[in-house]
């Protein structure tokens, strides 16, 4: 085991399966930062949060690919790439840009398995940063991961640490569908133990952070911080929180959420996608339907207001989900007639 930052097992995890697999390679753009380029002979910033750093000298410019500034290129030339065999890693800077790129992921790298009867398979992962909490502005703090796990033939992972990011990101670059990896840029620089070896966290299977019996807290990505930083509170208000961690959005655990509730009776789920349609409402709507006999009190869905994320550092702050509303929400929960 090492210390690792999130930033530092994902290259870790993209430099392990590179060695292991020659067909594995990375496209995107300013991933090379600048190597390759005239005379420029400095270190490879690796994109403008340092994600790609080092690949390009390991494995130069037939596999860490620099391109031009469009995102419709890279996703059709990735997705080309993995009908014919090999296994891109395509980095779409942030989910923000989603939308210049759109028809290339969902109606063409979903559908192909589907539309060629499984005689091809498209290996393509896409890793692309969302989230809110250091100031990117509204383009680019945005967390669309509900639109992606809308759609049918993709898969959808966002790890909230280290540990999980290596291991999810391998087990997607080995996965023979299409997997979109949802990096949270405010997670980066957090550090955890992570095996120097490869490993793979499956993709569909969640984990329970911490267990309890009064209340289920189901948090997405950069929530399962925000929700591990009120056990404090909760011990001091004897509400003992079990707390879960999807990991994987599609396929998606659902029995390790129907297990918790039936134990503890009331489930809240913290999600930074926008409010109308998210994914915590999607959980919320499953529960319902498939455990509603186990709920001692109404389902709570705490997610940022519908709007777009706000410039100004004050509003941005005011605009997650914090500390003060998952302790009152559980307390009005677990206090419920």
């Amino acid at each position: 085991m090492t210390i690792k930052s999130y930033r530092e097992a994902i290259i870790d995890a993209m430099t392990t399966e590179m060695e292991r697999d020659e067909k594995v390679f990375v496209i995107g753009e300013d991933i090379s930062g600048g190597r390759g380029c005239g005379d420029y002979d400095g270190e490879a910033a690796g994109g403008p949060m340092g994600l790609t750093q080092g690949l390009w000298d390991k494995f130069g410019p037939k596999r860490i690919i620099d391109t031009p500034i469009s995102e419709t290129a890279i996703m059709g030339a990735a997705a080309g790439a993995a009908l014919v065999g090999l296994r891109p890693i395509a980095e779409l800077m942030f989910s923000d840009f989603f939308g210049v790129c759109f028809d290339q992921i969902y109606n063409q790298s979903a559908k192909f398995r589907y539309m060629y009867g499984e005689q091809a398979a498209t290996p393509l992962v896409i890793r692309t940063m969302v989230g809110a909490g250091i100031g990117c502005g509204p383009q680019h703090s945005q967390s669309p991961h509900s639109i992606f796990a809308n759609i049918p033939g993709l898969k959808v992972v966002m790890p909230s640490n280290p540990y999980d990011a290596k291991g999810l990101l391998i087990s997607a670059i080995r996965d023979n569908d299409p997997v979109i990896f949802c990096e949270h840029k405010a997670l980066l620089g957090d550090e955890g133990e992570v095996p120097d070896e490869a490993y793979e966290v499956p993709l569909g299977k969640g984990k329970i952070i911490q267990e309890g019996e009064d209340l289920t807290v189901v948090a997405i990505g950069q929530m399962v911080g925000i929700a591990l930083s009120c056990s404090d509170a909760f011990s001091e208000k004897n509400i003992s929180c079990e707390i879960i961690d999807p990991r994987s959005l599609s396929p998606f655990d659902e029995d390790i959420i129907f297990d918790s509730v039936e134990k503890t009776g009331r489930l809240l789920i913290i999600d930074e996608s926008n409010p109308i349609c998210s994914f915590g409402s999607w959980i919320a709507s499953l529960v319902s339907q498939e455990a509603f006999s186990s709920l001692k009190a109404p389902i709570k869905v705490l997610t940022p207001p519908h709007c777009p994320v706000p410039a100004a550092p004050n509003l941005e702050a005011a605009y997650l989900p914090d500390a003060d509303e998952i302790i009152l929400s559980s307390e009005n929960m677990v206090n419920y007639k």
